[in-house]
């Protein structure tokens, strides 16, 4: 995902930081619908970044990325679990967690809430779980958003 966020709260995947800059598959391309808490969370992110722009000055390299290092490249791999580990710590969760968890926990959760296994599967992007085939295109994919905004509020009003 990259650049700002739509103002539809969407989050689009059509690409990826792969050789090419594709998805791994034609089917891995969809838009989901972002959860108010989540599309919130990533606006505030935004302004932040915009500051560590500032503070970066020339040294920024603009990739158009949601998420970089603190002078605008791509994170790797190494970065992205050194963080994790340190936002896992600091929840008092350990440091034993890996961002890959994050989706299995996703899964867990769609499915204790009532959501079928094939919007699940739309969600995650993980057609081989998809046990009835629907041609759409360019859908949205609001499910997960609706979902999570039910189990954890409308953050607008609290």
């Amino acid at each position: 995902m990259g650049g700002s966020l739509p103002p539809s709260g969407a989050a689009m995947t059509w690409r990826a930081d792969r050789e090419g800059g594709d998805t791994k598959t034609r089917k891995s391309r969809r838009t989901l619908e972002l959860p108010k808490l989540a599309a919130e969370a990533l606006r505030q992110h935004h302004t932040r970044q915009a500051v560590l722009k500032l503070k970066a000055g020339e040294a920024w390299q603009d990739h158009n990325l949601v998420f970089c290092t603190s002078v605008g490249t791509p994170l790797d791999a190494s970065n992205v679990r050194r963080a994790f580990r340190k936002t896992t710590r600091r929840a008092g969760l350990g440091t034993t967690w890996s961002p890959r968890e994050l989706r299995h926990s996703f899964v867990s959760i769609m499915s204790d809430q009532g959501v079928p296994i094939e919007t699940i599967a739309d969600l995650v992007g993980h057609a081989g779980t998809r046990a009835v085939y629907r041609h759409q295109l360019k859908p949205v994919i609001t499910k997960g958003a609706r979902t999570m905004n039910t189990i954890f509020g409308d953050s607008r009003h609290r």
